[in-house]
């Protein structure tokens, strides 16, 4: 076995070994730099697995006594289905109540990217954000939902191109207070709902 660490091995060779096993030419002139490209972007996507959620969040921790629930909704979020190697894309809404503690804004996002960008299903992320969220902030609870449109179910397989997966992530007063729960879902899709 090769001493080469995995995350340095060139992976524009395989995809030129994938394009001759598609019975493609990589030598003719619009598929020339493919190999090269598609190794970019493929690490691109993946960058998620030389982050942590420490590196993400930084010193962007604040003592504040706030009490009641914030939500960032829609979040964007873009993944690989860690099955067919085809993306997943969608929205997260991740809700907490602070304990003591309140995270800036914007790390709610950097979480999720930190997750999303690992080839990956829609509920271990969903469950990972959570879990990040609980041991970073440490709050009261914190509640999680996605919602992404997958292409290995929309331009293959069953092919059913405006089917959504929902999941969703429960951690503390969100599980055990249902008030709490119908609150994050309400202000989680309500806009939405009534948008339709």
């Amino acid at each position: 076995m090769s001493n080469t660490p995995v995350a340095d091995l060139p992976l524009a060779p395989q995809v030129r070994a994938l394009l001759v096993g598609l019975r493609e030419d990589p030598d003719r002139p619009g598929l020339l730099k493919t190999p090269e490209r598609v190794e970019a972007s493929l690490r691109w996507m993946t960058r998620g697995y030389a982050q942590t959620v420490e590196e993400a969040v930084g010193d962007a921790l604040f003592e504040e006594a706030h009490e009641s629930m914030i939500l960032v909704r829609d979040i964007e979020f873009y993944s690989l289905c860690e099955h067919h190697l085809l993306p997943f894309f969608g929205v997260a809404h991740v809700a907490y109540i602070p304990d003591g503690r309140i995270l800036g804004l914007s790390k709610l996002p950097r979480i999720v990217d930190v997750f999303a960008r690992r080839l990956q299903v829609q509920e271990r992320l969903t469950d990972q954000v959570a879990q990040a969220v609980m041991d970073v902030v440490t709050p009261k609870g914190v509640g999680v939902v996605l919602e992404a449109s997958h292409l290995c179910m929309m331009m293959r397989g069953v092919e059913k191109q405006r089917s959504r997966t929902v999941t969703s992530a429960l951690r503390g007063i969100f599980t055990s207070d249902p008030k709490t729960r119908a609150e994050f879902l309400r202000l989680a899709h309500g806009t939405r709902a009534e948008a339709e």
